[in-house]
């Protein structure tokens, strides 16, 4: 089944009509505290490793979540651009999460295959926090059983 697609603002409207999603951003730790989506939670798809600056899979990723939100949960992923959330997105599916949305476009921008421009969350003038709010980080969410 194809992940659902939204842009930012359109995301936005489904947090806003929906007050019982989630915006879950799968960037790093540094990425969400440096600015996020408001209200949003940080699990990371992928870490960066220190000494080969590569890119690593999360593998708790998908247990990290399941052990916050049900399966049934309206989940919003966001990253960077809209790749590591299209990969997180079918991770989610694949262990069972039944209602997810791909944030095409992220919180920087990105480009359709046209070439136009997607202007991320954001640069849409949507709601953005700083910092890691309590029970938003995933180093607050990873401990947590």
């Amino acid at each position: 089944m194809p992940i659902a697609q939204a842009t930012p603002p359109e995301a936005h409207e489904i947090l806003r009509r929906h007050p019982d999603a989630v915006y879950l951003d799968v960037r790093t730790e540094a990425e969400f505290e440096a600015g996020h989506p408001a209200g949003a939670r940080n699990v990371p798809v992928l870490f960066v490793d220190p000494a080969t600056r590569q890119p690593q899979p999360n593998g708790d990723f998908v247990a990290v979540v399941e052990r916050h939100l049900p399966r049934t949960t309206k989940l919003v992923v966001g990253c960077q651009m809209g790749g590591r959330s299209q990969r997180a997105c079918e991770l989610l599916a694949a262990a069972g999460f039944t209602d997810l949305t791909n944030v095409f476009g992220g919180f920087g921008g990105a480009r359709d295959e046209s070439g136009r421009v997607v202007p991320g969350w954001r640069d849409a003038g949507l709601p953005v926090e700083q910092g890691t709010p309590a029970g938003a980080g995933y180093a607050e969410l990873a401990r947590k059983r």
